[in-house]
């Protein structure tokens, strides 16, 4: 059985957001939900989130589960904010605690055990997974990050920052634990898919020359037509050009709230004595 996508765009982000539903019983999943974030105040807003919402509520759609292909770090998560708007449970990869474990470190903070604890399920490559009747599995696609998952369910694959469209090309690997040759491997894992698996990105930015944003390709367009990783570069080249490139790139303007929220599963840090949380800001670390 195949599922249902509805897919969300946030233009501030660029990311998507995913509504993935079993069209018999009406069981779904949210992938990747988007908390809104304005850096210059601090404030947070949940309009994309309650678009989501809406769909979901309007459809007569029950939220199973909630999953993050990995800690993001250009935009804060929804995923608690959902999860008490509509239930289902938030499940991420089972790597987390490296993630944690490192950024624990960077903002010195005390309230984050290094263990996944603040999600309700670590899913780990191969665990398998179920929307209603619509089954699939756990694809660990480490590289980006070391917690990065893919989710497949029926003929649908969601990946995360691992691969972009085809014109675009694949994600970074550069941040504390991401690795070029990692990520050759886990895009290795997707290509092996069958051919007219369904892939879904995280992120688009429209490549040079595309007039409109896209975010769904196949595992054999990505295959013979992605510009960074297609069947004829070798580990060797993709490792060469992905360092040369990386070296160029700043960091994204979102990762020091977004990290520190998404590490938490979308809550906030804990109220201080005025009842306000606050967001670090590690001076000369980074």
């Amino acid at each position: 059985m195949n599922p249902d996508v509805k897919a969300f765009f946030d233009d501030a982000t660029f990311t998507v957001t995913y509504v993935v539903t079993d069209p018999h019983s009406k069981q779904c999943a949210v992938i990747d939900p988007v908390l809104d974030y304005d850096a210059a105040s601090g404030r947070t807003s949940t309009e994309s989130a309650d678009n989501v919402v809406a769909f979901i509520e309007s459809g007569g759609l029950t939220v199973e589960r909630i999953f993050e292909t990995h800690v993001h770090a250009d935009h804060l998560t929804a995923a608690q904010y959902l999860r008490e708007k509509l239930g289902g449970k938030i499940g991420i990869g089972s790597k987390v605690g490296i993630i944690q474990n490192v950024f624990n470190d960077i903002f010195n903070l005390q309230d984050v055990p290094a263990d996944g604890s603040h999600f309700d399920e670590l899913l780990g490559d191969g665990d398998t997974i179920a929307v209603g009747g619509v089954t699939g599995r756990v694809i660990h696609t480490p590289g980006h990050t070391p917690a990065c998952n893919s989710y497949l369910l029926g003929d649908a694959c969601f990946v995360g920052d691992t691969l972009f469209m085809p014109d675009y090309g694949t994600a970074r690997c550069d941040f504390p634990g991401g690795d070029a040759a990692t990520l050759y491997d886990s895009v290795q894992k997707l290509f092996a898919l069958p051919d007219a698996t369904r892939l879904f990105m995280c992120h688009d930015y429209k490549a040079p020359g595309r007039a409109e944003f896209a975010w769904q390709t196949t595992v054999v367009e990505e295959r013979e037509a992605n510009v960074n990783i297609h069947a004829g570069v070798t580990r060797e080249e993709f490792v060469a050009f992905r360092t040369e490139r990386d070296a160029t790139l700043g960091m994204p303007k979102l990762i020091l709230p977004s990290i520190q929220v998404n590490i938490r599963a979308g809550q906030f840090p804990p109220p201080e004595g005025n009842n306000v949380s606050y967001l670090k800001i590690p001076l000369n670390r980074l």
